[in-house]
């Protein structure tokens, strides 16, 4: 649980620190020109969004079969195949 806490921590303080340096570079620009970059931000965000709903999206009913649900597992359950051997000593 400690070690855990710490690797959040850990990232957590590399995660600040790169934000501090973007931050230290990004300070200078216009107010027009941070509105710009607050745009391309948040828009980037919300196509990450999109974009991890349409990975589920992609999996959902690929499997495609005449079967029925019932037969798929009875094929399944069939197949299994069981070699254990019990060594003596």
């Amino acid at each position: 649980m400690k070690q855990t806490k710490k690797k959040t921590t850990m990232k957590s303080n590399a995660s600040t620190l790169l934000i501090d340096n973007y931050y230290g570079l990004l300070r200078g620009l216009s107010r027009e020109n941070k509105l710009k970059l607050i745009a391309k931000l948040s828009n980037s965000m919300v196509e990450e969004v999109v974009e991890n709903e349409n990975i589920v999206d992609r999996f959902f009913g690929a499997f495609k079969s005449d079967k029925s649900a019932e037969e798929i597992i009875k094929e399944i359950r069939d197949s299994r195949t069981f070699n254990r051997t019990i060594e003596s000593f």
